[in-house]
C-alpha cells in the first residue's frame, strides 16, 4: 500500500517511523515549512522532515493546499506532487494545515486521521492539554476517516488510555504518539483487506479543544489547588505555568495539594511556608498547593530546595502580578 504522510511535530514522527517499520511505501511526505528556532532563530526543519529526509522520502512544503487561496502556486505543486504519488491513502497526524475536499478526495482510500482524544470529545489543535487541564480520567487515540469538518469524520478504531495523576502533557504525549503510532498501522492493514468499520461520531459530548495561548499560563490563585494543579500539569511543556514575585516572573513545574487546616482566611496567592520540601501558597475554597519544582527567567527547573538558596521566599509573601 502507497502512504502518503501529512503530518509535522514529534507526535506525527513517532507514526510515520511506525509505518515504515511496517513496511508501507511512503511515496511523499506533506510538512509546515521550516519555521525560526532556537536562540539564534535559525530555520529548523519539522521532526516529520527531519525524518523523511533521513529515509530519502520526497518532501513537500506547501503553505497552504488551498488552490484559490493567499499561496495558489504552492498549493498547485503540492497538488502535482500527490498525484505523481499515485497513493492509496493519506494519513495525517497534526499537520497543522486545513485540508480542501479536492486533497481529501484524491486517495482511492481517503484520509485517515490520527486524534489525540477520544471523539467527539476535545476535537480541535490541543486535545492532550485540554484533557489534563479540565481534569479528565482518560483520554485515548481514535483513527478518523477525515471530511471537510475539524475533527468530525467517522470514527475506525479508538483506544483508550487512563491519566495518571502525575501526567504532564509530555509524559501523556509520548503515550499517545506511541499508540498512535500502532493504531495507525493497524487502521492500514485492515483498510487493506476491507475491514474498517466507519462509525459516525455521537451528537452529544462534543468539546474542543482550542489552541494553547501563552496569555493562559498566569496562575490564578483564587482557584482551588487541584485546578491550578492540573492547569501546571497541562502547560508542561508549554507554555509553563506561571507566577509573578518581586518583579520576577516564576514557572511552576511540579507541586503537591497540602491539607493545611484554617487557611480559608488567608489570600489566594500568600505564601503560608517556604522549606526544603516546598514552597506552600493558599489558593482558593480554603486549599493549599505545595510548589516542589520552581524555575526563574532564564534559568533551570530546581527542586524547591535548590530553588529557595537563590531566590528569597517567605511566609506573608503574596504571588500574583497584583500583590499588594
Amino acid at each position: 500500500m502507497r502512504v502518503i504522510f501529512a503530518g509535522t511535530p514529534e507526535f506525527a514522527r513517532v507514526a510515520l517511523e511506525r509505518l515504515l517499520s511496517a513496511g508501507f511505501t511512503v511515496p511523499l511526505v506533506l510538512t509546515q515549512p521550516d519555521r525560526p528556532a532556537g536562540r539564534g532563530m535559525k530555520l529548523q526543519a519539522s521532526p516529520v522532515k527531519q525524518c523523511a529526509l533521513e529515509h530519502g522520502i520526497a518532501v513537500a512544503q506547501p503553505r497552504s493546499l488551498r488552490l484559490d487561496g493567499k499561496y495558489p502556486d504552492d498549493a498547485a505543486a503540492a497538488r502535482e506532487a500527490l498525484l505523481a504519488a499515485q497513493a492509496d491513502v493519506m494519513v495525517v497526524a497534526a499537520y497543522g494545515l486545513i485540508l480542501p475536499q479536492w486533497t481529501l478526495d484524491l486517495p482511492r482510500l481517503g484520509c485517515l486521521n490520527i486524534h489525540a482524544s477520544l471523539l467527539p470529545r476535545w476535537r480541535g489543535a490541543a486535545p492532550i492539554h485540554r484533557a489534563i487541564e479540565a481534569g479528565d480520567a482518560e483520554t485515548g487515540v481514535t483513527i478518523m476517516q477525515m471530511d471537510a469538518g475539524l475533527d468530525t469524520g467517522d470514527m475506525l478504531l479508538t483506544e483508550r488510555l487512563p491519566i495518571a495523576l502525575s501526567d504532564t502533557t509530555a509524559t501523556l504525549h509520548d503515550r499517545l504518539a506511541t499508540l498512535g503510532g500502532r493504531m495507525i498501522v493497524e487502521a492500514l492493514e485492515l483498510a487493506a483487506c476491507g475491514g474498517l468499520t466507519a462509525v459516525p461520531q455521537p451528537a452529544d459530548g462534543i468539546t474542543y479543544a482550542h489552541k494553547i495561548e501563552k496569555a493562559e499560563s498566569t496562575i490564578d490563585w483564587t482557584l482551588p489547588a487541584a485546578v491550578i494543579g492540573q492547569r501546571i500539569r497541562a502547560f508542561d511543556p508549554f507554555p509553563g505555568a506561571s507566577t509573578e514575585c518581586k518583579g520576577e516572573t516564576i514557572k511552576i513545574w511540579s507541586y503537591a495539594i497540602d491539607s493545611i487546616q484554617g487557611i480559608s482566611e488567608q489570600r489566594p496567592g500568600q505564601i503560608l511556608a517556604a522549606d526544603g520540601a516546598g514552597v506552600t501558597v493558599a489558593c482558593g475554597s480554603g486549599t493549599a498547593l505545595r510548589l516542589t519544582t520552581l524555575q526563574r527567567a532564564g534559568g533551570k527547573r530546581l527542586a524547591a530546595a535548590d530553588f529557595l538558596r537563590g531566590f528569597d521566599l517567605q511566609p506573608g509573601m503574596v504571588l500574583g502580578a497584583n500583590p499588594a
